[in-house]
Parts: structure tokens; C-alpha cells; sequence
């Protein structure tokens, strides 16, 4: 295994920051300085300032819940300087580990963004292998026929990306409700891009509010928007438990 993902791995930081230290002389294999280059190999003893680190003694990957709102952008900056999520005051607050979103929400979309503090985590719960249910509720222009519907669930091909099957359905009008508009509540297994709009488009619906309620066990509930609450530590044990295991990449 290459050091820096060894590294990683034991929760000692990113891959740039576990280089970093290497260049810095702080960290050993078996006593010795180690090499940028050099492997991790099972029975090594790995240290850090001196102090051996291991994946099986890495702290807990912590995880966040956010309200992303309409109009602020998922990504650490933007060129032509609009808002981000690193903009609002809860991600600004003092104590916070570096965090790092788990998928996109556009810039037009709102609701349930996870944050971790743990890249592979993230990297895990957006794989479409892991396939977390993604609940939607979308306003729409217009309405599904039941055989469109049927076609959503069944799946989509879209200008040549192919859709995986998104179980679909009307939700109850309020009462005295009138005009053309028409939530729907649909789930998604995988998180490709503008997908939901773009599988609405496909049968000439334009969707007009998108707000995502649920990602995997986790819910918006009622959290306001801009906020962000961190997971209980049970909560992440409990998730860590349910993910389908790594596979084994194969050797060369």
C-alpha cells in the first residue's frame, strides 16, 4: 500500500498533508526514515513524530448534516465569485475539521448535503456500488403520464448516459391547490449530473424546485437552511456497520 493512502487510512490527515510530513522527515517505517516513495507492507511499523499509527487504531470519520440553501454553490470557490458552501457561517465556525462534500447539490437545488471529514468515507457513499437512496421532492410543470412514470422506474437512457430505475411518485396536492405544478417524490440510487432534471426534460417537464430530503438513514427533517449538525458518533458506527465492504482492487 503507498504511504500516503497508508496514512490516510489512519486518520493521520489527507494524502497532500501525509506527504507533507513525509517531506518533513516526522514519519518511519520500521525505525527508519521513510521514502515518499515507499510501500507499506503488512507487519510494518508505521510512526508519526515517533508515535505509531495504524488503520486499525484511525479515530472515527466524523459527519455532518447541511441545509444547503437555493443559490450557493457545492465547491471550495468560484471564479466568478458567487456564494458557496465554505461562504455560510456554519461551515465558518471555530472547531470544525476540514470538510468536504459527499456528491452535489446544483446551484438551483436545495435541501440534504453530508459532509465528511474523511475522503474515502465520502468516496464510499457516493459510489453508485454503495447505491444510498437519494429522496427527492420535486415541483414540476407539467405532469407524468403513468406510462412516463412507469419508464422512470424502469430506467432511462438520456442522450446516451444511461438513468438506473428511479421509483416515482405524485404527492398529495394541498388543499385549494390549483395551477399546473405538481411535486413529486422520487429516489435515486446513484448521483449522476443535473440528473433528476434532466430525466423530467426527457418527457418535456421542466422542473421548477428540487429539494433533496433524505440521503441513505440520514433525514432534512426540519433543519433550517444554511445549518449544519454534526452526526452522532452512534449514527456513523451504525452507517460504517451497514456499507458494503470495499472490494479488493486486483494485483497487477
Amino acid at each position: 500500500m503507498r504511504l500516503n493512502l497508508f496514512l490516510q487510512q489512519a486518520g493521520v490527515g489527507s494524502r497532500r498533508e501525509a506527504e507533507r510530513l513525509v517531506a518533513a522527515g516526522v514519519v518511519g517505517i520500521n525505525g527508519v526514515p521513510a521514502l515518499p516513495t515507499q510501500p507499506v507492507n503488512d507487519g510494518d511499523v508505521v510512526t508519526v513524530h515517533g508515535l505509531p499509527v495504524a488503520r486499525s487504531t484511525a479515530p472515527l470519520p466524523r459527519l455532518f448534516m447541511l441545509h444547503k440553501p437555493l443559490d450557493v454553490l457545492v465547491t471550495a470557490s468560484d471564479p466568478q465569485g458567487r456564494a458557496t458552501i465554505y461562504d455560510l457561517p456554519s461551515l465558518r465556525a471555530q472547531g470544525l475539521p476540514r470538510l468536504m462534500p459527499v456528491g452535489r447539490l446544483d446551484v438551483n437545488s436545495e435541501g440534504l448535503l453530508l459532509m465528511s471529514s474523511d475522503g474515502p468515507l465520502a468516496q464510499r457513499l457516493m459510489s453508485p456500488a454503495t447505491a444510498l437512496p437519494r429522496v427527492y421532492q420535486v415541483r414540476v410543470f407539467g405532469q407524468l403520464t403513468p406510462a412516463q412514470s412507469a419508464k422512470m422506474q424502469k430506467g432511462l437512457v438520456v442522450d446516451g448516459v444511461r438513468y438506473r430505475g428511479a421509483p416515482v411518485q405524485a404527492m398529495p396536492r394541498a388543499p385549494g391547490a390549483t395551477g399546473k405544478n405538481v411535486w413529486y417524490e422520487l429516489v435515486l440510487t446513484e448521483g449522476k449530473n443535473r440528473e433528476v432534471r434532466k430525466m423530467f426534460a426527457h418527457f418535456g417537464l421542466v422542473v421548477n424546485r428540487l429539494l433533496r430530503t433524505r440521503y441513505g438513514p440520514f433525514a432534512l427533517d426540519d433543519l433550517p437552511a444554511g445549518q449544519l449538525v454534526e452526526v452522532p458518533a452512534s449514527g456513523v458506527q451504525s452507517l460504517l456497520a451497514s456499507l458494503p465492504p470495499v472490494p479488493a482492487k486486483p494485483k497487477a
